[in-house]
């Protein structure tokens, strides 16, 4: 795709949506309480194809501590339970029929420490997503430059607001990744 303009709103939509990412992957890491969200990150082997659980099952929270995973379809129960597995989220399924419940144990020190790791592996995969747009901006206005068709002035002034841009998005993951350790360390 050759990109012949520079715009600073479509950049920064493209970093909102690497927020929008981590957002949703934090969202699904566990702190000690049953959340729907939960589970967002799994996908199912169903009908040939890799599908989000959520489009294969109702996810409800009947407990603080449990979530009921009610498998729409009886012949995909052994897909969605091996999934639930696969993710690693240290959840055990336990199996009634189509109802699939899973007892969110209390968190040690020690498994605390891992999610706090694995929001960290999120937010840096943010940021380098955030950075990736960043150079896709930078190189963009350069070719403009290059082609003559924006002055050395307005490439200056284009490389900082795409830098100003990328700072505020870097800072949003990081007060989101903060907001979880805390929310991860003193359940």
């Amino acid at each position: 795709m050759a990109v012949t303009t520079h715009d600073i709103n479509e950049l920064k939509r493209r970093m909102q949506g690497a927020l929008a990412a981590l957002k949703s992957e934090l969202a699904g890491l566990r702190t000690g309480r049953a959340s729907q969200h939960m589970l967002d990150p799994i996908h199912v082997e169903a009908y040939g194809a890799q599908m989000p659980l959520v489009q294969v099952a109702t996810v409800t929270v009947p407990e603080p501590r449990m979530l009921a995973v009610n498998v729409w379809d009886k012949s995909q129960v052994t897909a969605v339970e091996k999934a639930i597995i696969a993710a690693n989220l240290g959840l055990t399924p336990s199996t009634e029929g189509q109802m699939i419940r899973l007892r969110i144990p209390e968190l040690n020190e020690e498994r605390r420490k891992e999610l706090v790791k694995v929001a960290h592996k999120y937010a840096e995969a943010a940021r380098v997503a955030v950075r990736h747009v960043r150079r896709d901006g930078l190189d963009v206005i350069k070719k403009l430059e290059k082609d003559h068709k924006i002055s050395k002035d307005e490439h200056d002034r284009f490389s900082g607001d795409i830098q100003k841009a990328t700072d505020q998005a870097i800072a949003d993951v990081d007060h989101m990744l903060n907001g979880k350790e805390k929310e991860i360390l003193t359940v």
